[in-house]
């Protein structure tokens, strides 16, 4: 199965990543909350908290804020009780877009995302107008040059669902979202080691962007993604530089 370049996006999306840092403990410590409330604060039979767990110690989240978040979800210390929310909508060029917040406020929220998504050139849908456009899947990238046959067999072994082939020799490992951590953990125990990868809303069908089109997307996505109450932005978006 082939699929369009994914390389050149990497870099760029590390970077930007890394500029908004200082935001992702707290996104981090709300998913792990939130995670520890549903369905209780023991990860070995909590998929979900497993996975955001996984992720806080990715971002070098110290072991201790972990485990007050986690006990904060469980009802073991008091704080903020969060309400998942989702909104849909349409960006430039009638791109899908997903919002996923977590929030104490949810008027507050409301305002803030429609405010985005209108100042930014999108509209704001109602929901179910464009999930359906999207899987919630795991992916890890590996940088071209990688053994494709040796990286196929190791990733079905280990329980992938699919391995596609990029345009530029990057390839891409997807997986059920709770088979995420394992399937990664056994990749690296066969030597391989993903340049990027997470559990997310994967677009079945992509729009490609470019010139004035790709920075106005870039605008509203910042705009949403800078929002406190916004967890993740999903996006058909492919923007071509």
């Amino acid at each position: 199965m082939a699929g369009h370049s994914k390389w050149a996006n990497i870099k760029h999306k590390k970077e930007r990543a890394d500029a908004k840092r200082g935001k992702v403990f707290t996104r981090l410590i709300k998913e792990i909350t939130v995670a520890a409330r549903l369905g209780g604060g023991d990860a070995t039979t909590n998929p979900r908290l497993r996975l955001a767990i996984d992720k806080a110690y990715d971002a070098n989240m110290p072991k201790d804020n972990v485990q007050r978040a986690v006990d904060r979800g469980a009802g073991n210390l008091e704080g903020v009780s969060y309400e998942e929310l989702r909104y849909e909508g349409y960006g430039i060029a009638g791109a899908a877009v997903m919002v996923d917040c977590m929030t104490d406020n949810k008027t507050r929220t409301v305002a803030d995302v429609r405010h985005a998504f209108s100042k930014y050139g999108g509209n704001m849908g109602t929901d179910g107008c464009v999930a359906f456009q999207f899987k919630h899947c795991g992916y890890l990238v590996f940088a071209p040059g990688v053994d494709e046959d040796a990286l196929m067999e190791a990733a079905l072994e280990s329980g992938a669902e699919d391995v596609v082939t990029n345009d530029d020799g990057s390839i891409e490992v997807i997986t059920d979202p709770y088979a995420f951590s394992d399937v990664k953990a056994a990749l690296e125990a066969a030597g391989f080691k993903a340049e990027d990868g997470e559990v997310t809303m994967r677009a079945l069908n992509e729009t490609v962007l470019e010139g004035d089109d790709a920075a106005r997307m870039q605008k509203l996505i910042d705009a949403l993604e800078d929002l406190d109450d916004v967890q993740e932005v999903y996006t058909s978006a492919v923007l071509e530089e």
